[in-house]
């Protein structure tokens, strides 16, 4: 294989890859030859050839499988939130919110039919827009921030690193990290710098070691990270900022999807006088995932690269679904609804961790929708014979940036959904797994 690939540069040598690939003549599962391999059959130092790997595990075309060896990744290489398709399994690793929690859109839709927005308007509703200012400012310094409206966060967030990365260019994740944030990184071609989170979120020395590799981007969850749900203390947070003075142009992604349903006060990385910056929120956890709503408060030259990339009649948000958000998000009953939502999170995932800890299962209650539950095996042979018990676990090892890291020990577990009954069997079901 190593005498089809061509290029002296670690570029080519990917672009080379890439079109082999395109041609059909690389599929998934075939194996490129080793770096030292194909450094001697191209002539060019080894060090260009792990950079040319490196482009392509970072645009997700090829994955590391340790002594395998690297190779074309398929299509299903890559975890996915939500849900397991075709599973009789009891499945506890979704990460979505109770549908029993989420209100009813009905009465708004029937008090938003209003006349058609044409080709040329406005691209956002100026009722959302001026509501989301308001909601916005309480936690902005700056006072000349623009709002943009997108299909969700992993919408905005794409298109926040489209308008000012190129492809290779370096992006801070969290590590663990939103399989999100990681398919949008590998698919967009950028190169993902890990910065590990801890109780606190963020790291300090994560983040150091991530600007001084030169990284263009951050994205952080500034509260309930997915999957540890770890929120930024203030201590913590007044680190980063410091850290980030020197680095005014480096693009802050904010990620507050819990938002309204979080337990916890808003920390931020971005500081006053920080000149590229963007705070996402979405509606989904909330409002529902089918709403595909966030909002982005960004500062102005981001938001005027975001505004090209969001077209009158071909990528705006529908302004019908801008006013069903609109109309639910100022109805205080809607609100109450979510507000008792938040509330019934917090308690059962308090609830269950307190039954993990009285059961010897180290389990700190953190924010968000699910537990990040640390084991004494290794994950994945917990799932295993959980799996063998009727439960479907999503292990730590799914989150994790380096493949090639050691095994992790952590589960992510859904559990606000359980009956009492069943917290109680899966507890000792964990206890059983995990001797």
């Amino acid at each position: 294989m190593s005498d089809q690939i061509s290029g002296t540069s670690a570029s080519d040598i990917a672009d080379s890859v890439r079109a082999l690939h395109d041609r059909g003549i690389l599929r998934a599962g075939s194996v490129l030859p080793p770096v030292r391999e194909l450094a001697a059959t191209l002539g060019v130092n080894r060090n260009t050839a792990v950079a040319a790997y490196r482009q392509l595990a970072q645009a997700g075309l090829v994955v590391s499988r340790g002594r395998a060896g690297t190779v074309i990744a398929g299509l299903g290489s890559v975890a996915q939130e939500g849900y397991a398709p075709d599973t009789v399994l009891r499945d506890i690793g979704t990460g979505n919110p109770d549908p029993r929690l989420i209100p009813d859109p009905a009465p708004a839709l029937m008090t938003i039919a209003s006349r058609p927005v044409l080709y040329g308007e406005p691209v956002i509703d100026r009722g959302l827009e001026e509501w989301a200012r308001e909601w916005m400012s309480v936690d902005l310094d700056d006072d000349d921030f623009r709002i943009t409206v997108t299909s969700g966060a992993v919408d905005a967030v794409e298109r926040l690193l489209a308008q000012a990365l190129m492809r290779d260019d370096a992006v801070a994740l969290e590590d663990p990290c939103f399989l999100a944030s990681i398919h949008t990184v590998r698919l967009g071609g950028y190169r993902a710098v890990p910065v590990p989170v801890d109780a606190e979120g963020m790291t300090v020395e994560g983040l150091r070691a991530a600007l001084d590799a030169g990284v263009r981007a951050i994205i952080c969850t500034p509260r309930a990270q997915n999957p540890t749900g770890a929120s930024l203390t203030p201590a913590r947070a007044a680190q980063l900022r410091a850290l980030l003075v020197d680095h005014p142009y480096v693009l802050i992604i904010e990620d507050d999807h819990f938002s309204v349903l979080s337990q916890r006060p808003y920390e931020s990385l971005i500081g006053p006088e920080h000149r590229r910056y963007a705070l996402v929120r979405s509606v989904s956890k909330f409002l529902g995932p089918d709403m595909c709503l966030a909002i982005a408060a960004t500062d102005a030259e981001t938001a005027g690269r975001l505004a090209m990339r969001l077209s009158p009649g071909t990528t705006w948000v529908s302004h019908l679904l801008q006013r069903l958000a609109l109309t639910q998000l100022t109805d205080d009953s809607v609100m109450a609804q979510v507000a008792a939502a938040a509330s019934h999170y917090a308690a059962r995932n308090t609830a269950f961790a307190e039954r993990l800890r009285t059961a010897g299962i180290d389990a700190t209650v953190s924010d968000g929708l699910s537990l990040w539950v640390r084991l004494p095996q290794p994950a994945r042979i917990v799932a295993e014979r959980l799996m063998r018990r009727g439960w479907l676990a999503r292990t730590g090892d799914d989150f994790a940036l380096d493949e090639s890291a050691e095994p992790s020990h952590h589960l992510r577990l859904t559990v606000h959904d359980l009956s009492d009954d069943d917290a109680g069997t899966l507890v000792a079901d964990l206890v059983a797994a995990g001797r």
